[in-house]
């Protein structure tokens, strides 16, 4: 569950467990611990990891993309949407593509971003 932490839903709470789940990764897309097209698990997936309904985690996802924080890609999944303004937004998409494809090249992450520093130096 990659940028959600060790991410627990308390049952005796008495925030309900989607609004919860909901929290968590507002909290993560905020502080950028899930930046701009992280993927999520899936809802059964995550579900299962949480001891909850489906349902429960599909409510949260919902919202979530209700409220632009989320964008559901079909049967490739979910992702987190990119925040900010258009410029802000832009660069999240060009640095989520740029991790993506280092990533298939195999590049290590300290490579690529003494890649892009160098690039910004330029």
């Amino acid at each position: 569950m990659s940028g959600l932490g060790r991410l627990v839903v308390d049952a005796s709470s008495a925030t309900p467990p989607y609004e919860q789940l909901k929290g968590r990764i507002v909290a993560g897309v905020r502080s950028g611990e899930l930046p701009a097209g992280s993927r999520l698990p899936t809802v059964r997936s995550l579900a299962d990891d949480l001891g909850i309904a489906p349902n429960t985690v599909a409510r949260a996802y919902r919202e979530l993309e209700a409220d632009g924080f989320i964008e559901t890609r079909g049967r490739n999944g979910s992702f987190v949407a990119p925040q900010g303004d258009a410029t802000q937004r832009l660069a999240q998409e060009a640095a989520s593509a740029y991790a993506a494809r280092v990533r298939q090249l195999g590049v290590p992450a300290g490579d690529a971003v003494r890649y892009v520093a160098a690039a910004l130096q330029g």
